[in-house]
Parts: structure tokens; C-alpha cells; sequence
């Protein structure tokens, strides 16, 4: 399912249509309109916003939508959504979650300030699963988000709704965050370009400020390398952390040759399924043909990982569950938590001993990653142990062992970034058996996003990217 078709928006890109508003060919206004006539057409079958839509009949401007556009920027006048975990004022933030009572916020978030200041207009706040600790979007109690590809399979988590309106053609480019994963996963589900940055990129939420280790990031999710390398450039004015170097300007790919490791098989020992090897393989033989060396690679951690990751989740879900008033919101309940946020905070209380050497541990992956780091300039593995799953498969409402252990063997590869702070990018590659985008991964070293814009690039150019409009015509070409 999808939105795009031979309206104004096309299938422009959000640096496309910012150009086209810059020209007066097309005005702000008309593009907010023709995004929420698409986003009435494609919510019913994706559910991916958690706020109303405005009606376009009634004649709603930019200027009428909350926030007021920011001003000019790299993509003024292009609408967007913001993830629900993060506060616009006047929106409701609920954290996909029950436990919380929709209010409007008072505030705009500093980072979405950050995000908003590029010009780009937000029409509505998107769906997540109860604070992003599930890798599906799959809220317990409201209607899971679908991914466009395939109305039967999980968009990911946890910026599932982000994921899916920018699949669906609703939004070119949307809010994301990532806390074990949360930009790359959904981006990977739905085809999607999705760079989780260098720890301290881009300004920090609040709720990252708070933690003993600061695991997230936010970003965004886009159908174009170029989006996304735009982004970074946008916000880099508005913000610029001189402990890390400059992105700057990222135009496309480099002449440079580089030295890329390959890691095919998690340290938690689960092997990847061979749809996914075959992707990532696919991606490693036309790296070569651009000239770069791979080389099979060990993952760069301690074997304890796995499990110390794990705790630090766990941690997360008891930090909710005992102190949800103070640090979340005043109307929060906990007895409204969902069966999997509950389930984390009890195996926590079972190991919290555990926690000042599994701390010690998770600092330290930053400087294992950036030793075993030293002589390659980028690694080269799978996004998730597996193919995307069907709807219902990582549901809260599965007995909490059995959706753990389902888990740790689809999330297997991405938590690393987040521990060490180190740059991970998601990028398409093909299609599965179910007309579902695989995606592979790229990590880089500590401030490196923009050796991974110029692969991204190279890759764009060299490989077929999976397209879902060309695919949907495809599918229904063959079954007349």
C-alpha cells in the first residue's frame, strides 16, 4: 500500500520538494494539503500517526500548524512528523504507552527545536510502541502500525510510525530516535535510509541527558541518501558539538578506497538466516567492485555484551516503572503498563547486582569498539538476525520469556552502536520471498557519519534499491 501517484508531491524526496517551494513552482501551502489528503488515504491501512488529521477541506495553512514553521531552512515549507516520544508544543506526548494521559505538551523539546529550525513543518506526532522498548510497533492497546510493503508484517520499532508514513509516500522525511536501534530497524522493515549518529551529533532529549549511559540518538528516517546527508548538514548549523568532527556538505560518493570489515554472525550467537546473509553478501561484492577491500572481521565487543545490554534494558523498564511520575509525566499509572515493559522490570530486580560491573562494561565498549576500529574505516553487517516477522509475532501480549528470547535473536546487531556511540547507518538492498525490503548495515568509526554518507551514496548509484510503487506495478502487472 502507498500514496505516491501524479499529484504534486510525485515521488519528490524532501530536498526535491524544498527546491520546488524555493522556486515558487509550488507553494508551502500546497504541499501541506496534498500530505494530508495522502495521510487520509494511507491511515487507515498503516496506522502510523497517533494525533488527528487536519482537514484539508478546511483550508489549514502552514502557519496554522503547530509549531509555527521555524523559518527558512534547508527544507522549508516540507512537512514532517514527529516521533511521540519527544514533546512539540501542543501536541500530546504519550510514549505509546496507556500509562500516560494525552496532554498538551507546554514546550518544544530541544531537539525537535533543532529538527524544526530546517524549515520543515509538523503535521502530527507518530506511533511507537510503550516507550520504545519493543521492536515492533505494536502498542498493547491500540491498533498496531502496518508496513506499507505488506499490510501483515511489523514496520519495526520504535519509530515504527515514522518508518511507515515515509514508506507510504505521506512524508519525505520523518523524526526518529534510537535507543538499541530504533532508527535503523524500522528504517530497515520499510526500505528506508536510516543513519543513527555519533554520540552528541545532534542535541540531546531530555531523557537521554538522564541516563548513567547515554545509549540514545535521534535522527531521521528518508527515502534518499541526499535527505538524509542534508539533514545532518541543516542541523550541523543550528548546532555544531566541536568535540567531534564536521560532517559538512555530503554531495555523493568518494574516490577513496576504503578498508571495510564484514561481520555476518551476532556475538550472541544466533546465525543469521541466509535471506539476510545473501543481502549482505550481495552488498559486500559490489563494495568490491567500487574499488573497496572487505574483510571478515571480529565483532568488535566483549562476549558479555549481550547480556550487559540486556540488563541496561531491563534498567530502563524499572527506572519507568518506579519513577514514571517524576521522570515521565504526573498522570502516569503503571498499572497500565504493558505486559513486556513489566517483564523487563522484573528480570532487572532479579540481576540489579549485576548493574555497577555491567556499567563499567557498557563504558567500556567505547574504547573496545574504537581499538578494534583502528584499522578499517568501516564495517559492513547485517541490520536484524532475521527477515522482518509477521503481526503478532513481537506483540506485548506474547509470554514475556518467549518474546525476549524472540528478541535478542532479532535485534542482535545493532545495540552495539548505541553502547559504544559509535555512527550506524541502514540501507536497502532487496526483497524477500514477502515483497519486504532487507536492509544491511554500516558502522563506522566515532564521529565518522560522513564516510558512511559517501557509501551510502556510492551504493544508491551501484545498487537496484527496492522501490515500492515500481514494485506494486510490478505484482500487479504479473497477476493480471
Amino acid at each position: 500500500m502507498h500514496t505516491f501517484s501524479d499529484d504534486l508531491l510525485g515521488k519528490h524526496d524532501a530536498t526535491a520538494l524544498a527546491s520546488l517551494i524555493r522556486s515558487g513552482e509550488i507553494s508551502a501551502d500546497e504541499v501541506l494539503q496534498a500530505t494530508l489528503a495522502r495521510a487520509r488515504q494511507a491511515e487507515p491501512c498503516i496506522h502510523g500517526l497517533v494525533t488527528p488529521i487536519p482537514d484539508p477541506a478546511g483550508g489549514i495553512t502552514v502557519k496554522e500548524v503547530p509549531p509555527a514553521q521555524a523559518g527558512p531552512g534547508i527544507f522549508t515549507g516540507v512537512p514532517t512528523v514527529i516521533k511521540d516520544n519527544t514533546d512539540v508544543k501542543r501536541y500530546p506526548t504519550t510514549h505509546g504507552t496507556a500509562a500516560i494521559r494525552p496532554l498538551p505538551a507546554d514546550r518544544t523539546s530541544p531537539f525537535a527545536r533543532q529538527l524544526l529550525a530546517q524549515g520543515l513543518v509538523c503535521i502530527g506526532k507518530s506511533t511507537l510502541p510503550e516507550f520504545g522498548f519493543n521492536a515492533t510497533t505494536e502498542p498493547a492497546h491500540d491498533t498496531p502500525t502496518r508496513n506499507p510493503w505488506n499490510l501483515n508484517y511489523s514496520t519495526g520499532a520504535s519509530s515504527g510510525g515514522s518508518a511507515a508514513l515515509v514508506a507510504a509516500g505521506v512524508v519525505p522525511i520523518a523524526h526518529a530516535n534510537d535507543g538499541g536501534g530504533s532508527i535503523r530497524i524500522p528504517a530497515a522493515c520499510c526500505g528506508l535510509v536510516g543513519l543513527k549518529p555519533s554520540r552528541g551529533r545532534l542535541i540531546d532529549n531530555d531523557a537521554a541527558k538522564s541516563l548513567p549511559i547515554n545509549i540514545v540518538s535521534d535522527g531521521v528516517v528518508t527515502r534518499s541518501v541526499r535527505d538524509t546527508a542534508n539533514f545532518y548538514a541543516g542541523a550541523e548549523h543550528y548546532f555544531r558539538n566541536p568535540k567531534l568532527p564536521a560532517i559538512g556538505n555530503v554531495g555523493g560518493p568518494s574516490t577513496r578506497s576504503l578498508r571495510i570489515g564484514l561481520v555476518m554472525d551476532s556475538i550472541n550467537g544466533h546465525p543469521t538466516d541466509a535471506t539476510t546473509r545473501e543481502a549482505v553478501e550481495a552488498t559486500a561484492r559490489a563494495l568490491e567492485k567500487l574499488g573497496h577491500r572487505i574483510e571478515p572481521m571480529d565483532v568488535p565487543v566483549a562476549s558479555s555484551f549481550p547480556e550487559d545490554f540486556a540488563l541496561y534494558w531491563g534498567m530502563l523498564a524499572f527506572g519507568v516503572r518506579s519513577n514514571g511520575k517524576r521522570l515521565i509525566h504526573k498522570s502516569f499509572d503503571k498499572s497500565r503498563l504493558d505486559d513486556l515493559t513489566l517483564g523487563l522490570d522484573k528480570a532487572f530486580r532479579r540481576q540489579f547486582y549485576k548493574l555497577p560491573a555491567t556499567l563499567w562494561r557498557l563504558h567500556r565498549s567505547y574504547h573496545d569498539y574504537a581499538r578494534a576500529m583502528a584499522g578499517y574505516d568501516a564495517v559492513l553487517t547485517p541490520v536484524l538476525g532475521h527477515t522482518t516477522p509477521e503481526i503478532g509475532y513481537l506483540s506485548p501480549t506474547v509470554d514475556f520469556d518467549t518474546l525476549f528470547d524472540r528478541l535478542t535473536r532479532y535485534v542482535s546487531f545493532t545495540p552495539l552502536a548505541n553502547a559504544s556511540g559509535a555512527p550506524a547507518m541502514s540501507l536497502p538492498a532487496t526483497l524477500d520471498q514477502h515483497n519486504l525490503p532487507v536492509s544491511i548495515q554500516l558502522m563506522g568509526r566515532h564521529g565518522g557519519e560522513r564516510t558512511l554518507l559517501e557509501l551510502a551514496f556510492a551504493l544508491e548509484e551501484a545498487m537496484e534499491w527496492p522501490d515500492i510503487a515500481d514494485n506494486l506495478q510490478r505484482m500487479t502487472a504479473s497477476a493480471s
